[in-house]
């Protein structure tokens, strides 16, 4: 497993020196669209990653935003989001990072998420997680009524009118239990923020492969308190905030 952390850290370090330049530029090439935008830097970043990983493990499978799926002849699948958060990256909002997850076998065993901006990385393996290499734990004391929570929807949850039905509703349910409802476009860095306990809690309703099993690896191994029903996850940082909000949602 070291090997393959060594790696994967290594891909999403080269993808970020080049998201890091691009994103200093005075424009972006990019297609915006009604629900998503597709950039010029998702593409070459997902090159570099890809690049890494390829040469390191060239029978495994993987999976990426921008090029889809490559079959592969081992048990091992990457899962790649290159750009995270591209809408911010577009918008110049300095919150965005890029995901890789491995899969053995279909189940998450390694997760890395790095924020390029502030040089920061995130690990999950082995049921320990780390932040910049220390090891971190998902704790905070603060209590739900004044809870900062990140909401997270996937692409379809958007796309679809009932399903932006029910998001609205989980949306007022979450501003009725907390004093903030998160929406950063960049969800695998919340994550990371909740491994830290600097949020209180995630919510996401239908989330993107690409960025769920990095994401819920990292929460899981830094000791989240988590719940999933159907196509919507939960993952809290404290027992008190973990209950009101099961209680409410679930």
């Amino acid at each position: 497993m070291d090997s393959f952390e060594e790696t994967a850290v290594r891909a999403c370090r080269v993808a970020g020196e080049y998201l890091v330049a691009e994103f200093e530029r005075e424009s972006h090439d990019a297609e915006h669209g009604a629900n998503d935008v597709k950039a010029t830097a998702d593409h070459g970043a997902e090159r570099r990653i890809l690049d890494v990983l390829t040469a390191a493990y060239p029978d495994h499978a993987v999976f990426a935003e921008e090029s889809g799926e490559r079959s592969g002849g081992s048990s091992y699948r990457w899962v790649v989001d290159p750009l995270d958060g591209t809408n911010n990256f577009c918008s110049g909002i300095p919150y965005f990072g890029s995901a890789v997850a491995l899969l053995r076998e279909g189940d998450p065993v390694l997760s890395v998420v790095r924020d390029p901006l502030h040089d920061h990385t995130y690990v999950a393996r082995d049921g320990r997680a780390t932040f910049d290499g220390d090891p971190v734990r998902a704790e905070s004391s603060v209590s739900s009524d004044h809870a900062t929570v990140s909401f997270v929807l996937g692409l379809d949850a958007v796309r679809d009118d009932d399903l932006r039905t029910q998001a609205a509703g989980l949306d007022a349910t979450l501003a009725g239990r907390c004093k903030r409802v998160w929406k950063s476009w960049a969800p695998t860095l919340d994550w990371g923020l909740l491994a830290r306990g600097k949020l209180e809690a995630v919510v996401c309703f239908r989330p993107d492969e690409v960025e769920q099993h990095a994401g819920w690896l990292l929460a899981e191994a830094s000791g989240t308190r988590l719940a999933n029903e159907g196509d919507l996850f939960l993952a809290a940082a404290s027992d008190e905030v973990f209950a009101e909000l099961r209680e409410a949602l679930f």
